[in-house]
């Protein structure tokens, strides 16, 4: 059996596609051009993400799994990156944006394997403060990141005020070759989420 390559083991965004991420705003506030493919996202709860789909805190709550195309070889090395550009809001985004998860030298796309920068905070929007946009994006790597950066997952220390391109240009990381977002607005899990967290 011919083995996939990254441009035919997922779709490529097609016009539709980009159509989202401009409409979004996404581009090119965070990045410049839409990313080539769309990546996977399911959630346990059931969901999956699908270029602005609105889904609740309560269903995003447990860290998803991801998958996006790999090249032929699978020696390739990946950054996994999530943000949220709209803290507190979009109309006054002050804290943006808040690194939610962040995962580099991930061979191929094993997560599992990669380096973690910033473990899966779940979304918390603040009540009163409209929809966030939820924004997933995938790089190949031009070199292995070496860094001693962590995050817990239940820290809120080093999330805010990040800035992904800044980001993208310090590790040579190019446009994104996968990429997909979901909004999200306050719902009754955000307190229970903020409640784990040690340093709110």
């Amino acid at each position: 059996m011919t083995a996939l390559t990254l441009a035919d083991s997922l779709p490529t965004t097609n016009q539709s596609q980009s159509s989202a991420w401009l409409d979004s705003g996404l581009v090119p506030s965070i990045i410049d051009a839409a990313p080539l493919h769309k990546l996977n996202i399911h959630f346990s709860s059931g969901v999956d993400v699908d270029l602005g789909n609105e889904l609740t805190p309560t269903q995003v709550k447990d860290k998803p799994e991801v998958s996006w195309p790999v090249d032929e070889d699978n020696k390739s090395w990946y950054t996994l990156l999530m943000i949220d550009p709209d803290a507190p809001s979009r109309v006054e985004p002050t804290y943006a944006q808040v690194f939610h998860w962040c995962i580099v030298n991930v061979p191929g796309n094993n997560v599992t394997a990669g380096q973690i920068v910033a473990d899966y905070m779940s979304s918390g929007p603040p009540p009163d403060t409209d929809l966030h946009r939820y924004t997933f994006l995938i790089f190949k790597q031009a070199f292995n990141i070496i860094t001693d950066q962590f995050i817990a997952s239940n820290s809120r220390l080093g999330r805010t005020h990040f800035d992904a391109r800044q980001f993208i240009t310090k590790f040579s990381l190019g446009q994104p070759v996968a990429g997909n977002f979901y909004i999200a607005a306050y719902d009754d899990y955000v307190p229970i989420r903020n409640a784990g967290i040690v340093d709110w």
